[in-house]
């Protein structure tokens, strides 16, 4: 399998960026191997999403499962060691910045096969981010870094990557969303929940917002503050349920704590909301195209575009409210132009820079 391609996922933001990508590359017949490293393992966090964007099943499910930074990490290397050598890949695929995009680039370098990262090039310059970490080590060790905005190419440079291995093609997870845009029915969406007037979405999962009690409790008692202003649905993640519910989440009848829903629910949900309210990446992207106004609970965000270029707008806890009445009240302006080569074709773009790279000699590579 010399010139197969291997694509590691392991979570729902990479199945969504991964699928332009493997369908780009059957386009030309191009050997692929998709290996899920079961970082994400239950059928609402995972199979599901297969299921919903048409992916063939997986050729390996590494099954790792949950756990510390260090201890998934571990795993995770472990396994992909182990498949790497059985593989012999000649390029390893990488999506985004979880745990599974670091572990792989790290097993894929030791083993001398090359690296391409999907995603490369974005920076929140936070490094107490652990998603920050895996996106720099990342890209320190990636052959060809595919890059969604202009932004990310300028941070890669600065930092000594070499401008040859770097290639802007646009947003893998937007010809994703624009694939399967007739498939968001905002009618069934609000059906399912019983939705009649106006209503936002939440979701909370990063470490500085849900693992802390002190800070759960502040988002919290943010979100509530927003529930009193529009009614608000929240497709809870499993990473911190425990202490956003115990510090009230589920106590406001205007609040709809639901399990994580499959890729075309979810969607058909955001596309309805007056207000998406997130610490998510993929979400300021997503609500980005779709024009829904996004307030991302964070002080930083690796995807500054879609402040520029979008609907995004950054707020703390305790401006949350004010930012959501501004929303509801019509007085945020909406961009009329997306951001550049977020079009739909970043699949078959990356697809073709592989072919070519694929059928250089090793010395050109």
């Amino acid at each position: 399998m010399a010139e197969t391609v291997a694509h590691v996922v392991g979570a729902r933001p990479n199945f969504m960026k991964a699928a332009p990508v493997i369908r780009g590359l059957a386009a030309r017949s191009v050997p692929q191997v998709v290996i899920h490293t079961g970082q994400h393992y239950d059928d609402k966090m995972s199979d599901v999403f297969f299921r919903d964007l048409g992916l063939p099943e997986p050729d390996l499910n590494l099954g790792v499962g949950s756990g510390t930074h260090a201890g998934q990490t571990a795993a995770l290397m472990v396994e992909l060691e182990k498949a790497f050598a059985g593989l012999d890949p000649a390029l390893v695929v990488v999506y985004g910045d979880i745990n599974s995009t670091l572990a792989a680039a790290v097993v894929a370098a030791k083993l001398g096969r090359p690296i391409a990262h999907v995603e490369a090039g974005l920076r929140s310059f936070d490094r107490t981010m652990p998603e920050e970490i895996n996106r720099v080590v990342t890209d320190v060790l990636a052959d060809l870094l595919f890059t969604t905005s202009p932004e990310a190419e300028t941070n890669l440079v600065r930092e000594g990557v070499d401008p040859s291995r770097i290639h802007f093609v646009g947003n893998p997870m937007i010809d994703t969303l624009l694939a399967n845009l007739d498939r968001f029915d905002v009618a069934a969406a609000r059906s399912r929940l019983g939705l009649e007037g106006r209503y936002g979405v939440a979701t909370l999962h990063r470490p500085a917002n849900v693992d802390d009690p002190a800070t759960a409790g502040r988002v919290v008692a943010a979100v509530r503050g927003v529930a009193e202003l529009v009614e608000l649905v929240i497709p809870l993640h499993p990473r911190g349920r425990a202490t956003l519910e115990a510090a009230g989440l589920g106590d406001d009848p205007r609040i709809h704590v639901v399990d994580p829903l499959g890729y075309v629910e979810f969607m058909s949900l955001v596309r309805g909301a007056a207000v998406v309210v997130t610490d998510s990446g993929g979400i300021q992207e997503e609500t980005t195209i779709l024009g829904v106004p996004c307030l991302t609970l964070r002080p930083n965000t690796e995807r500054p575009i879609t402040i520029s270029h979008g609907t995004n707008r950054l707020v703390e806890p305790d401006g949350v409210v004010a930012a959501t009445r501004a929303v509801l009240d019509g007085s945020v302006p909406i961009q009329p132009e997306p951001p550049p080569l977020w079009d739909g074709a970043a699949g078959p773009r990356i697809a073709a820079i592989v072919e070519r790279w694929l059928a250089a000699p090793a010395a050109v590579r």
